[in-house]
């Protein structure tokens, strides 16, 4: 009868940092070894292919052996903006990063990330221009195009270092890709930059970084000329499963690897508590919410979605899921109460049930708040006759104002709870 919808990956952000100078780490780990893929996205903000493709590596893949780190949106700010680097390119700061640079802080935190011992390979996902061919046949297909490339700085294999064979690897994921095209014209290739010979500006960049430490990594990069976000998530997820079969690590995934299936994950944007005690489900919401209960300051954000962040705009919270928005909250700041119910009992047509606190319920017909002790009920759309509190009210869809709703289809309100003048939790009704 009622549902709550509640995933988290227990990526927390509190109200007063928004949280742009901190990495979010996701770690899948297991005992058995110290071996570790780093997977790095979001380090150019308009490339949606990597950061949702490590989305969905974090979200959906279960890793049995070994260890998986994922870095999904290193460059939160210019992934909001959806522009390559909103303070400058931020692959190019990796040999030296001055003193004032905005991103300053973020390139020392990656870096001793990817010094740690137990990172074994690296993995930096991008979405580059064109389709790149060793032979030059036009515009679009040529040797300076990016696009469906695994990107090596050298050919010569880094001593001491199991995956330390770039060319090898390379030329395998190149070899495993190339088997499951979408279309022929979607080949991948591998593209050494001789960086230290040939390439002054990839010598600034984190691969670069990473090898000349002795840390075996790559760059994969679909191309931005593919038809769809799903289509490049789609070669970053089959590069990223052939890395871990080199790697030895084992996996399982929730979903089967075709465009389809991408998009339909891609789509889901997941949720978010505030507060423990609000929970809004993004995947149908307006725009703009108001007179949303929340503390003066210290409110803090659990997001089910990895690329989930928000931003404090002076009284209102914008809230994105990569470059899109979601929705912008306009908060009522008021006192939350601590000695709240843990269950509400709701009638629901017709039938008595209990709803824990803060869960979604459903309704055909009506439902009705049963009257709890000490508490107050505000069904928000709807007009009581001299009511005070909203429980005891049967209500139905008819008797709510669509302007108030939660969703664009009208079919989802809310309904809080109130210990006096303090907020305890809110509910979501949802008329089917």
């Amino acid at each position: 009868m009622y549902k709550l919808f509640f995933k988290i990956l227990l990526i927390v952000t509190l109200s007063h940092a928004c949280g742009s100078a901190t990495i979010n780490v996701i770690k899948k780990e297991n005992k058995d070894t110290s071996n570790t893929l780093l997977v790095i996205a979001g380090i150019h903000g308009d490339e949606p292919g990597g950061y949702f493709a490590a989305s969905i590596l974090a979200t959906h893949y279960t890793i049995k052996s070994k260890n998986v780190w994922i870095i999904p949106n290193l460059n939160k700010d210019s992934i909001r903006a959806d522009v390559r680097g909103i303070n400058g390119d931020m692959n190019r700061k990796f040999s030296y990063t001055e003193k004032n640079d905005k991103d300053k802080e973020i390139i020392e935190e990656v870096k001793k990330i990817i010094l740690s011992k137990n990172i074994s390979l690296i993995v930096n996902l991008h979405d580059g221009h064109g389709f790149y061919r060793k032979k030059d046949a036009g515009s679009v297909f040529n040797p300076n195009a990016w696009g469906q490339t695994c990107v090596i700085d050298q050919c010569k294999p880094i001593q001491n270092q199991p995956f330390g064979n770039l060319d090898a690897i390379s030329s395998r994921v190149k070899e495993k890709i190339n088997k499951n095209l979408i279309e022929p014209h979607h080949s991948f290739d591998v593209k050494n930059t001789n960086t230290k010979f040939d390439d002054e500006m990839m010598r600034l960049s984190l691969t670069y970084f990473a090898v000349t430490n002795n840390k075996p990594a790559f760059a994969i990069e679909s191309s931005k000329n593919l038809s769809s976000v799903s289509q490049k998530v789609y070669y970053q997820l089959l590069a990223l499963e052939e890395f871990m079969k080199i790697m030895d690590i084992s996996f399982t995934k929730d979903f089967e690897l075709k465009e389809k299936e991408i998009s339909k994950l891609i789509n889901d944007y997941g949720t978010v508590a505030i507060n423990e005690n609000i929970l809004l489900n993004f995947n149908d919401i307006k725009k703009n919410l108001a007179y949303i209960p929340l503390k003066q300051k210290e409110n803090q954000f659990k997001f089910s979605h990895p690329l989930a962040d928000f931003k404090k705009i002076d009284d209102t919270y914008v809230i994105n899921i990569g470059n899109k928005q979601m929705t912008i909250l306009k908060p009522e700041f008021i006192g939350i109460s601590d000695s709240c119910p843990k269950k509400i009992d709701v009638e629901i047509d017709g039938k008595i049930t209990s709803i824990n606190k803060s869960s979604d319920f459903f309704v055909n017909d009506d439902f009705k708040i049963l009257e709890h002790k000490n508490m107050r009920v505000n069904i928000i759309g709807f007009t009581p006759k001299n009511n005070s509190s909203e429980s005891g009210v049967k209500v139905n869809l008819k008797a709510l104002n669509k302007n108030f709703s939660v969703d664009t289809n009208g079919k989802v309100y809310r309904v809080e709870f109130y210990k006096g003048n303090d907020f305890c939790f809110m509910s979501m009704v949802h008329f089917k």
